[in-house]
């Protein structure tokens, strides 16, 4: 079973950066495609991006488009999510998800079977 920890989070200013780590173990991480929510307080999860097993395909959520990048590393075991130009509403906790199976259904969170624990952004004005 593949479980999964996020790391990388913490209080920045807007405009600021942060590349947030989620690290794999239990099973054989490049064979898991992989996906970014976050969830602000009060709110719904949301979709941020996804990849695919070797990283050639990526999709990501358009109130992030050209700010985020996802990216992974199967040869560490590692997903990863650079965070460019943070604003404050990109404040919430963001969490690393897996699945196996082949879906279009990239931004849906009832396609992945695994998630990790989160960790918090918070992004001042």
């Amino acid at each position: 079973q593949l479980q999964l920890v996020e790391s990388g989070g913490g209080l920045v200013q807007a405009g600021d950066s942060l590349r947030l780590s989620c690290a794999a173990s239990g099973d054989i991480f490049s064979t898991y495609r992989m996906a970014w929510f976050r969830q602000a307080p009060g709110k719904e999860r949301e979709f941020v991006a996804y990849i695919s097993r070797i990283g050639v395909s990526t999709v990501y959520a358009d109130s992030v488009k050209g700010r985020f990048t996802a990216s992974r590393d199967n040869a560490k075991n590692t997903l990863y999510l650079q965070m460019n130009s943070l604003q404050p509403d990109d404040t919430a906790v963001y969490y690393c998800a897996a699945r196996m199976t082949a879906t279009t259904e990239h931004m849906s969170g009832k396609s992945y079977d695994y998630w990790g624990q989160g960790t918090q952004v918070t992004v001042s004005s």
